[in-house]
């Protein structure tokens, strides 16, 4: 992709992602190595982990980001390697089949809370104490257009993102005297392995990772990037 030069450059700069073994995560990473960043994925899959960092030539962390001592751990590893964090993008997430409220696999509802908004404040809070330290800083959270509207069929996966943004907009308002930018990046929906175990009826419709890996990138490159950045798919 043509990227914008007139803001953020990226070549040099410490990227952390997590969730990035595969899906939007892979391909944010890729893009950023390819322009020259020091890249770091993380997955709690090691295998899978190892054979993206290898594709990609990145620095593989193994960690779970619904423990926070992990996450912890994985800024420390970042810290020890490079030095700092210039962004960290909090990318790791899950879904579950739709189903109605009555039907609804509970345990799975707390699997989403845990990765899909803990996995977001421990990463963010990981994120914020190192960029307080060393100067300036972008956190980005992936939430997902669901964070925006309530589904029908889908309350507990909407639940867990409308939780990471009001997370996101309270991080937002924490930082905002600082030089630490928080962004939220609203993606609808994607062809990712999320819907492994269950294929949406319209998924030849969604949008591929790397268009929407793009789109993030482009706009954390402007000098004043969207800080509410809403991705829909191009037919939407």
């Amino acid at each position: 992709m043509a990227l914008n030069r007139r803001g953020m450059k990226i070549q040099y700069k410490v990227v952390v992602i997590t969730g990035s073994s595969k899906g939007l995560g892979k391909s944010l990473a890729y893009v950023f190595a390819k322009e020259g960043a020091k890249v770091v994925v993380n997955a709690r899959s090691k295998d899978e982990l190892m054979e993206a960092a290898k594709d990609i030539g990145a620095f593989p962390v193994v960690a779970d980001v619904t423990k926070e001592r992990e996450v912890l751990a994985l800024a420390d590893a970042v810290i020890d390697k490079y030095g700092r964090i210039d962004i960290w993008i909090n990318n790791a997430g899950i879904w579950m089949p739709h189903g109605p409220l009555e039907e609804m696999d509970w345990r799975r509802v707390h699997e989403l809370m845990e990765v899909n908004l803990f996995g977001t404040i421990y990463g963010s809070k990981a994120a914020l104490v190192q960029m307080r330290k060393q100067g300036p800083g972008i956190i980005v959270n992936i939430i997902s257009t669901s964070g925006l509207e309530g589904r029908p069929d889908s309350s507990g996966y909407c639940a867990s993102k409308y939780a990471a943004r009001g997370f996101t907009e309270s991080l937002r308002a924490e930082a905002k005297n600082s030089n630490i930018k928080v962004i939220a990046v609203y993606p609808g929906g994607m062809k990712t392995h999320l819907f492994d175990q269950q294929k949406p009826d319209d998924v030849d419709k969604y949008m591929e990772p790397e268009f929407v890996a793009d789109k993030i990138i482009q706009n954390i490159l402007q000098a004043n990037p969207e800080e509410e950045l809403i991705i829909k798919r191009p037919s939407s």
